[in-house]
């Protein structure tokens, strides 16, 4: 998927906001919480990150589609192999669900206040 197109799926989700952390990394966010990471500003994504669930770690890292991101694989963050390692369809979907998982850790006031109903 193309970086034009990946901003635009994410920021369809319920209070999702982009966001430029560390300087110079492109994430998307909900409430104060990142779940996904698009690469540097400025350059095409070699990859995308996001939380997966368990199953969705253990599948997306045994098939070689993604490995644990760095930093965050212990949390079941991943990085897929490359822009194009999930279809545009499987991206939008795993994307989806890593909001669900990180807006689940907001706050009950905070969800609302977002329009995130999970």
């Amino acid at each position: 998927m193309r970086y034009e197109a990946f901003h635009d799926m994410a920021l369809k989700l319920p209070g999702a906001r982009f966001d430029v952390k560390w300087g110079c990394d492109r994430t998307f966010c909900v409430g104060p919480k990142m779940f996904a990471h698009a690469g540097p500003l400025n350059a095409e994504p070699s990859g995308y990150m996001f939380k997966a669930s368990e199953l969705g770690f253990e599948m997306l890292t045994g098939a070689g589609l993604a490995a644990p991101a760095p930093y965050l694989g212990k949390a079941k963050w991943v990085l897929t192999a490359g822009p194009d390692a999930l279809s545009d369809e499987e991206l939008a979907d795993y994307v989806a669900q890593s909001y669900r998982l990180v807006a689940a850790g907001l706050t009950a006031k905070l969800r609302r206040e977002l329009g995130v109903g999970i």
